[in-house]
């Protein structure tokens, strides 16, 4: 059964002397509003750290499944969703290779929905995907052919098989069924919704996730240093030959001394009927955005925590007060004398004795929702 209930949450997290989310625009420096000078997260780096968390603790398990996560391909999700339904989606088409010519397919890079499988004894097959992409293969025989990637027989026994597929795209009833079957068994497609109508995979639809996120963005400026570092060695021969053995790489690293940010969330329950997002799910998010920094840890992002976890809870489903006037209940301000922040102690975190508005009660996270004050 989906959540109930609207939420809406403040999340706050900091970072000591590490990068908290690079710009690969900006040679990985912090991101930085540049009017402000206030550093930004961006809500696809919290993603990635939920996802990653949850990937950790369920081991990739449905229905905890994460459908974006590195070195993915979105695609074979696709094929798999509609293979356990027991929808058809074309025949595969199979030719004989010659064992001469399949040799030379060990040098070639084939494209995504051709795969060489046999042996020796038995004989080689070049199996064609049913639910392959036709135009892709077609513009990789040009390039092959205009690249010389492959030899011209290969090219004439892909260009053979690729007739012999007969592939169909799954009607309306289906898609329906296999989005509802991804929503199923993936946490991050029931959690922030993904867009499932590739090209180049069966149709599962798009589905409007009922978690959002905002970019981070820090309560004081920040300062990003860049710092020289030395690794005592160097990758080839020819390096160690020009430096005469001294072995020596020079590097840059970037770093912010000190960051307090903060980022808002968004729970619709509507939306989560859609995805069938439980409060199974929502406990699991609570402690994803509560511990996921224990687990993401590296030298370039130093020390992470996340440091308040505020979660405002509607008696309904379509909310009882504007979130904004939600968020002003806390303020997060330097102390008196801490001009320059460089700990999380230098902060108040005030929790404003007002009461709530009618319908919305504030829940406590254990472990990371802070004392109330006045």
């Amino acid at each position: 059964m989906s959540i109930q209930n609207r939420y809406d949450f403040v999340l706050l997290f900091d970072v000591k002397d590490g990068n908290p989310n690079g710009d690969p625009d900006a040679g990985n420096l912090p991101r930085m509003d540049a009017e402000t000078g206030r550093g930004l997260v961006t809500d696809v780096c919290l993603k990635r750290k939920i996802r990653n968390y949850v990937a950790l603790r369920e081991s990739y398990q449905t229905p905890h499944n994460i459908y974006v996560r590195e070195k993915a391909v979105l695609g074979r999700a696709h094929v798999e969703a509609f293979k356990t339904l027991g929808i058809g989606l074309g025949e595969e088409a199979q030719l004989k290779v010659e064992s001469k010519l399949a040799q030379e397919f060990e040098d070639v890079a084939l494209p995504d929905g051709l795969t060489l499988t046999g042996d020796e004894e038995e004989g080689w097959l070049l199996v064609f995907a049913a639910d392959l992409d036709k135009k892709e293969i077609k513009d990789w025989l040009k390039e092959a052919k205009k690249e010389k990637l492959c030899s011209a027989d290969i090219q004439k026994l892909i260009g053979e098989g690729l007739k012999q597929v007969k592939a169909r795209r799954p009607d309306s009833s289906e898609v329906d069924k296999g989005r509802e079957w991804m929503c199923k068994n993936y946490f991050d497609i029931r959690t922030f919704g993904a867009v499932m109508s590739l090209k180049s995979a069966p149709n599962c639809g798009q589905v409007r996730g009922p978690v959002q996120l905002t970019f981070g963005r820090s309560i004081d400026p920040i300062v990003a240093l860049e710092h020289s570092i030395t690794r005592m060695a160097v990758a080839t021969e020819a390096e160690a030959e020009k430096q005469g053995g001294d072995n020596r790489t020079m590097g840059r690293k970037f770093t912010v001394p000190y960051g307090l940010y903060a980022a808002h969330g968004f729970i619709s329950a509507h939306l989560a009927e859609q995805t069938g997002f439980s409060d199974a799910d929502l406990e699991l998010l609570w402690t994803a955005l509560s511990d996921m920094f224990e687990h993401d840890r590296s030298a370039a992002r130093g020390e992470m925590t996340t440091r308040g976890l505020y979660v405002f809870k509607h008696d309904s489903k379509l909310g009882n007060a504007r979130a904004y006037s939600l968020f002003e209940h806390i303020q997060a301000k330097l102390k008196d004398g801490a001009s320059v922040p460089r700990d999380f102690a230098d902060y108040n975190v005030l929790v404003d004795g007002k009461e709530m508005p009618l319908g919305v009660s504030q829940e406590v996270v254990p472990g990371v929702t802070l004392e109330r004050k006045a």
